[in-house]
């Protein structure tokens, strides 16, 4: 469970979060929407604790965050898998080598049972065929995939998506989502997925948030016109 209660945030002179409350329930898929600037990727940092809230809390599985302290803090971001924005893959590391990065060096997981979960990380999700590609090889499409691999591997409870099909031609962009939607159905994980394509994921969430002017103005079923209520043009789906 995600749970914000009464969050404000500032960052410089402007008020990016102002007194937003909102509850995830464990398990569910979610959109977070809104125009450039309006905080969605504050809130994946503010879940993570790289940000800390002027003032509300944060609870993630009923722990209070906003005041934790940083190596209390290193339990709770363990249990988040994140997806950034341009898939952040390690160039001068194969597919095999980024995926399994962190059972490596987090975990100090010997080398054979990291080869032994990666390959099934990415037959689960379709990718054992790409082993030994490293990323300069690969679509960003597939990139995105990737990272989607190396976010899930160490089985958090909870997944953050940062714009997952940013960029990406609608067929590439439509199989990130499939793979989203896949992983959330069969693992139940919690997951945020921030994004101003709501396009394509309307068939796959059942709920959606939308930010403006640092409040949340909208909680509920995503709509194929919501971008219409929303006057920043970046906002507009295709």
């Amino acid at each position: 469970m995600i749970r914000f209660k009464d969050v404000t945030l500032t960052l410089g002179e402007r008020k990016v979060l102002d007194n937003v409350s909102f509850t995830i329930e464990a398990g569910e898929l979610i959109l977070l929407v809104g125009g450039s600037g309006s905080g969605k990727s504050t809130i994946l940092k503010l879940i993570l604790g790289l940000v800390r809230p002027e003032q509300g809390e944060i609870y993630i599985d009923r722990q209070e965050i906003a005041a934790m302290r940083e190596r209390h803090l290193l339990k709770v971001r363990r249990d988040c898998g994140i997806v950034f924005q341009e898939g952040a893959l390690f160039d001068s590391l194969t597919v095999e080598e980024n995926v399994g990065f962190f059972l490596k060096e987090n975990l100090n997981m010997p080398e054979e049972e990291v080869h032994k979960q990666v390959v099934e990380e990415l037959a689960f999700l379709g990718l054992e065929s790409f082993l030994n590609y490293y990323p300069s090889q690969l679509s960003g499409g597939m990139k995105k995939r990737v990272a989607v691999a190396r976010a899930a591997i160490a089985n958090p409870r909870i997944m953050l998506y940062d714009e997952p099909t940013a960029g990406l031609d609608p067929i590439a962009a439509q199989r990130v989502v499939d793979l989203i939607s896949d992983l959330h159905r069969q693992l139940k994980i919690t997951s945020v997925v921030v994004t101003h394509e709501i396009h394509f994921f309307l068939n796959k969430v059942k709920r959606l948030l939308m930010l403006k002017d640092g409040r949340i103005v909208y909680d509920g079923a995503p709509v194929a016109d919501i971008h219409e209520w929303y006057e920043d043009p970046h906002f507009k789906s295709a």
